[in-house]
């Protein structure tokens, strides 16, 4: 099995079919987007492939070290101008190939209209470890 990252990315990445922003869709629309992606959650979790998953909110700050005795630097919020990660699922899979097949059922989850989003995700695999030689 290998860890997958499927990244929902709400700008940032190449426009999806159904490119209605979240914001003027109506409630309705929401309750069935985030209905499909619970049921495709639960759906993953009885076969063993999820892991886990969120939303996540759009604010956010980056953060870095800026030396010993110093506060860390930030930078942001500017989710106007920077990418937006809208949420996360982290997938546990026999290989590639069902990473991808799982990640194109998620972007066919509803949008404005109830018709599916066509949406770009990116599909991370976990770094792991190089394999150790052995004479």
């Amino acid at each position: 099995m290998a860890k997958y990252l499927l990244l929902k990315h709400y700008r940032g990445a190449p426009a999806a079919v159904n490119d209605v922003p979240m914001d003027k869709w109506t409630p309705e629309e929401i309750t069935a987007h985030m209905q499909y992606m619970q049921d495709f959650a639960d759906r993953l979790e009885g076969t063993g492939e999820f892991v886990d998953g969120q939303a996540l909110a759009p604010d956010g700050t980056f953060v870095r070290y800026d030396g010993e005795g110093r506060p860390p630097v930030t930078d942001g919020p500017f989710a106007e101008t920077k990418d937006l990660i809208a949420g996360w699922m982290v997938i546990d899979v026999d290989s590639y190939e069902r990473a991808i097949e799982l990640a194109g059922e998620l972007s066919a989850a509803p949008g404005a209209g109830g018709k599916p989003i066509h949406e770009w995700l990116e599909v991370r695999p976990f770094l792991t470890a190089p394999p150790t030689i052995t004479e």
